[in-house]
Protein backbone atom coordinates (compact mmCIF):
# COMPACT_ATOMS: atom_id res chain seq x y z
CA UNK A 1 0.00 0.00 0.00
CA UNK A 2 1.27 3.45 -1.29
CA UNK A 3 1.96 6.14 1.26
CA UNK A 4 1.57 9.64 -0.32
CA UNK A 5 5.38 11.50 0.26
CA UNK A 6 3.55 14.96 0.22
CA UNK A 7 1.75 18.13 1.02
CA UNK A 8 -1.71 18.65 1.04
CA UNK A 9 -1.64 21.98 1.66
CA UNK A 10 -0.51 24.55 4.28
CA UNK A 11 0.38 22.16 7.43
CA UNK A 12 -2.42 20.02 5.70
CA UNK A 13 -1.87 16.37 5.84
CA UNK A 14 1.60 15.62 6.36
CA UNK A 15 0.00 14.37 9.41
CA UNK A 16 -2.28 12.68 7.95
CA UNK A 17 -0.39 10.19 5.62
CA UNK A 18 0.54 7.40 8.00
CA UNK A 19 4.33 6.70 8.62
CA UNK A 20 5.03 9.63 6.04
CA UNK A 21 3.29 12.12 6.48
CA UNK A 22 0.95 17.95 8.32
CA UNK A 23 -3.64 18.91 9.64
CA UNK A 24 -6.04 20.94 7.74
CA UNK A 25 -4.03 23.87 9.06
CA UNK A 26 -5.29 23.20 12.98
CA UNK A 27 -7.79 25.75 14.21
CA UNK A 28 -7.57 27.69 16.96
CA UNK A 29 -10.59 26.70 18.77
CA UNK A 30 -10.88 25.88 22.19
CA UNK A 31 -10.69 22.59 23.64
CA UNK A 32 -14.23 20.76 24.09
CA UNK A 33 -15.51 22.32 27.67
CA UNK A 34 -15.16 20.20 30.84
CA UNK A 35 -17.87 20.67 33.43
CA UNK A 36 -17.28 23.55 35.71
CA UNK A 37 -16.06 21.99 39.47
CA UNK A 38 -18.71 22.03 42.31
CA UNK A 39 -18.24 24.83 44.29
CA UNK A 40 -20.54 23.86 47.09
CA UNK A 41 -17.69 23.51 49.76
CA UNK A 42 -14.04 24.59 49.42
CA UNK A 43 -11.22 22.87 48.83
CA UNK A 44 -9.49 20.56 51.46
CA UNK A 45 -5.92 22.47 50.93
CA UNK A 46 -5.23 26.03 49.59
CA UNK A 47 -4.91 26.00 45.78
CA UNK A 48 -1.63 26.82 44.06
CA UNK A 49 -1.48 30.35 42.08
CA UNK A 50 -1.92 29.67 38.50
CA UNK A 51 1.56 29.66 36.42
CA UNK A 52 2.49 33.40 34.98
CA UNK A 53 1.78 32.88 31.06
CA UNK A 54 5.24 32.90 29.64
CA UNK A 55 6.49 35.06 27.95
CA UNK A 56 6.77 35.18 23.79
CA UNK A 57 10.55 34.14 23.07
CA UNK A 58 11.00 35.29 19.44
CA UNK A 59 14.30 33.34 19.09
CA UNK A 60 12.66 30.23 19.67
CA UNK A 61 9.53 30.81 17.53
CA UNK A 62 12.10 31.28 14.86
CA UNK A 63 13.84 28.56 15.59
CA UNK A 64 11.12 26.30 15.25
CA UNK A 65 9.29 27.69 12.63
CA UNK A 66 12.95 27.16 10.48
CA UNK A 67 12.92 24.07 11.22
CA UNK A 68 9.35 22.84 10.24
CA UNK A 69 10.37 24.53 6.36
CA UNK A 70 13.34 22.21 6.79
CA UNK A 71 10.78 19.22 7.62
CA UNK A 72 8.66 20.39 5.01
CA UNK A 73 11.19 20.55 2.28
CA UNK A 74 12.34 17.07 3.32
CA UNK A 75 8.69 16.13 2.38
CA UNK A 76 8.53 17.19 -0.71
CA UNK A 77 11.65 15.55 -1.90
CA UNK A 78 14.41 18.43 -1.13
CA UNK A 79 17.17 16.64 0.79
CA UNK A 80 17.80 18.39 3.84
CA UNK A 81 21.51 18.49 6.09
CA UNK A 82 19.23 17.64 9.37
CA UNK A 83 17.42 14.52 9.46
CA UNK A 84 14.13 13.58 11.25
CA UNK A 85 16.09 12.37 13.79
CA UNK A 86 18.07 15.48 14.21
CA UNK A 87 15.08 17.13 14.78
CA UNK A 88 13.87 15.11 16.80
CA UNK A 89 16.88 15.59 19.09
CA UNK A 90 16.40 19.19 19.13
CA UNK A 91 12.82 18.97 20.60
CA UNK A 92 13.73 16.89 23.33
CA UNK A 93 16.60 19.70 24.30
CA UNK A 94 13.47 22.50 23.70
CA UNK A 95 11.15 20.76 26.03
CA UNK A 96 13.63 19.90 28.81
CA UNK A 97 14.48 23.92 29.09
CA UNK A 98 10.84 25.21 28.17
CA UNK A 99 8.02 22.33 28.57
CA UNK A 100 5.98 22.27 25.67
CA UNK A 101 6.20 24.99 23.20
CA UNK A 102 3.41 27.06 23.64
CA UNK A 103 1.20 30.03 22.57
CA UNK A 104 1.87 31.65 24.68
CA UNK A 105 5.77 31.26 24.24
CA UNK A 106 5.86 30.43 20.47
CA UNK A 107 3.20 31.49 18.90
CA UNK A 108 0.77 29.81 17.39
CA UNK A 109 2.94 29.32 14.32
CA UNK A 110 5.75 28.01 16.94
CA UNK A 111 3.22 25.74 18.23
CA UNK A 112 2.07 24.32 14.92
CA UNK A 113 6.04 24.00 14.27
CA UNK A 114 6.81 21.68 17.64
CA UNK A 115 3.79 19.46 17.06
CA UNK A 116 4.91 18.58 13.62
CA UNK A 117 8.50 17.93 14.23
CA UNK A 118 6.45 15.35 17.47
CA UNK A 119 4.27 14.05 14.49
CA UNK A 120 7.14 13.00 12.37
CA UNK A 121 9.51 11.50 15.08
CA UNK A 122 8.47 7.70 14.35
CA UNK A 123 11.46 6.62 15.06
CA UNK A 124 11.44 7.63 18.96
CA UNK A 125 7.78 6.34 19.66
CA UNK A 126 8.69 7.04 23.13
CA UNK A 127 9.91 10.32 22.86
CA UNK A 128 6.24 10.76 20.50
CA UNK A 129 4.55 9.78 23.63
CA UNK A 130 5.73 11.82 26.07
CA UNK A 131 4.92 14.81 23.66
CA UNK A 132 1.51 13.15 23.24
CA UNK A 133 1.05 14.03 27.06
CA UNK A 134 2.57 17.48 26.78
CA UNK A 135 0.13 18.25 24.22
CA UNK A 136 -2.93 17.25 26.08
CA UNK A 137 -1.93 19.11 29.06
CA UNK A 138 -1.10 22.39 27.38
CA UNK A 139 -4.15 22.06 25.07
CA UNK A 140 -5.97 21.47 28.66
CA UNK A 141 -4.79 24.59 29.43
CA UNK A 142 -5.57 27.25 26.13
CA UNK A 143 -2.20 26.79 25.06
CA UNK A 144 -2.00 24.61 21.72
CA UNK A 145 -4.44 23.54 19.52
CA UNK A 146 -7.01 20.37 19.37
CA UNK A 147 -6.21 19.90 16.20
CA UNK A 148 -2.83 19.31 16.61
CA UNK A 149 -3.70 16.97 19.64
CA UNK A 150 -6.10 15.22 17.59
CA UNK A 151 -3.94 14.42 15.18
CA UNK A 152 -0.53 13.37 17.50
CA UNK A 153 -3.39 11.33 19.36
CA UNK A 154 -3.77 9.32 16.52
CA UNK A 155 -0.24 9.18 14.81
CA UNK A 156 0.76 7.48 18.27
CA UNK A 157 -2.47 4.65 17.99
CA UNK A 158 -1.98 3.71 14.61
CA UNK A 159 2.22 3.59 15.64
CA UNK A 160 0.92 1.17 17.68
CA UNK A 161 -1.29 -0.82 15.89
CA UNK A 162 -3.88 0.31 17.59
CA UNK A 163 -7.13 2.51 16.54
CA UNK A 164 -7.63 5.72 16.08
CA UNK A 165 -9.98 8.32 17.51
CA UNK A 166 -10.19 10.93 14.77
CA UNK A 167 -9.56 9.32 11.65
CA UNK A 168 -6.73 11.67 10.57
CA UNK A 169 -4.11 8.86 9.33
CA UNK A 170 -4.22 7.76 6.01
CA UNK A 171 -2.22 5.84 3.53
CA UNK A 172 -3.12 5.83 -0.54
CA UNK A 173 -4.12 2.54 -1.90
CA UNK A 174 -4.52 1.01 -5.43
CA UNK A 175 -8.29 2.35 -4.95
CA UNK A 176 -7.62 5.50 -3.17
CA UNK A 177 -7.17 6.71 0.70
CA UNK A 178 -6.99 3.79 3.17
CA UNK A 179 -7.53 4.48 7.34
CA UNK A 180 -4.02 2.93 8.62
CA UNK A 181 -5.69 1.64 11.60
CA UNK A 182 -9.74 1.00 11.81
CA UNK A 183 -11.45 4.35 14.07
CA UNK A 184 -12.33 3.42 17.30
CA UNK A 185 -16.19 4.16 18.05
CA UNK A 186 -16.79 5.70 14.55
CA UNK A 187 -20.35 6.80 15.09
CA UNK A 188 -18.69 9.48 17.21
CA UNK A 189 -16.23 10.54 15.52
CA UNK A 190 -17.81 13.09 13.52
CA UNK A 191 -18.59 14.61 16.90
CA UNK A 192 -14.98 14.58 17.92
CA UNK A 193 -13.50 16.15 14.79
CA UNK A 194 -16.13 18.90 15.74
CA UNK A 195 -14.57 18.98 19.03
CA UNK A 196 -10.96 19.43 17.77
CA UNK A 197 -11.74 21.94 15.04
CA UNK A 198 -11.58 19.60 11.98
CA UNK A 199 -13.44 19.33 8.77
CA UNK A 200 -15.96 16.07 8.74
CA UNK A 201 -14.22 13.02 8.15
CA UNK A 202 -15.99 12.51 4.42
CA UNK A 203 -14.72 16.36 3.46
CA UNK A 204 -11.18 15.15 4.08
CA UNK A 205 -10.77 11.71 2.43
CA UNK A 206 -12.71 13.67 -0.11
CA UNK A 207 -9.59 15.87 -0.35
CA UNK A 208 -7.65 12.98 -0.10
CA UNK A 209 -9.07 10.88 -2.74
CA UNK A 210 -7.81 13.70 -5.08
CA UNK A 211 -4.47 13.63 -3.70
CA UNK A 212 -4.27 9.76 -4.01
CA UNK A 213 -5.28 10.34 -7.51
CA UNK A 214 -3.08 12.75 -8.31
CA UNK A 215 0.03 11.08 -7.31
CA UNK A 216 -0.78 7.78 -9.13
CA UNK A 217 -0.73 9.26 -12.22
Amino acid sequence: MKVVPRVLSALAVLAALAACDLPPEPTDDPPPSTPAASTSAPPTTPSRPAPSPARFNKALHDELVAMLKRDQADREGKPQSESDQARTARLKEIIRTYGWPTLSLVGKDGEDAAWAIAQHSDLDPAFQQEALELLRAAVAARQASPGNLAYLEDRVAAGKGEPQVYGTQVRCGPDGPVLATPIKDESGVEQRRAQAGLPTLASYLAELTAICAEDGN
